[in-house]
């Protein structure tokens, strides 16, 4: 009966394994469907025509959005140890320094800060770095398309997408007691 209500222990290492490979696996089995949504979303005059296998950018939104959240989840330099980890697994799987890969992720956090100020919710960011690193601004009419700005009604269904691939790290350490290893 208490091992049923002891939280099971992950170590830094095995934490930034999940939500690396996670991320990857999301980004790529979700995508497809995501840039199905937004060729045939009707709030565009033309189809942007975004290929199913251009995730790379949507992949960097996603990890870029969720690494945010590492510190409000995790003390006790768990946070900096998982964050680091995480660009350090990122970077060894598309072959990149763990600095330039670091680089990127900041820059992605950076632009996402500038596109959804002076909002912080994590969905937004995500929703309008979508519409900004996809250049859907060319596919809008017109009176969008001049303000530079997204539909609202494309952008409302834009965030019903990206609150599904915002993880949950509040379950996360709920379920799991991470030890240092």
């Amino acid at each position: 009966m208490l091992t049923l209500l002891r939280k099971k222990k992950l170590t830094d290492n095995q934490v930034a394994n999940i939500f690396v490979n996670g991320i990857i696996e999301t980004a790529e089995t979700a995508f497809p469907e995501l840039a199905g949504f937004i060729n045939d979303c009707p709030e565009f005059t033309v189809s942007p025509s975004i290929e199913e296998k251009d995730y790379g950018r949507f992949l960097m939104i996603i990890a870029a959005s969720n690494m945010s959240q590492i510190s409000k989840h995790f003390q006790d330099g768990h946070d900096k140890r998982i964050a680091r980890l995480c660009l350090d697994k990122f970077a060894q799987i598309f072959e990149l320094k763990s600095e330039d890969f670091a680089r990127k992720i900041k820059s992605y956090k950076n632009f996402m800060g500038r596109v959804n100020h002076p909002s912080k919710n994590p969905v937004y960011a995500m929703s309008k770095a979508m519409f900004f690193k996809y250049k859907l601004n060319d596919f809008q009419e017109s009176y969008f398309k001049e303000m530079n700005t997204p539909n609202p009604i494309f952008l409302k269904n834009m965030d019903e997408w990206m609150k599904n691939f915002l993880w949950d790290w509040s379950a996360f350490v709920d379920k799991y007691r991470i030890v240092e290893g």
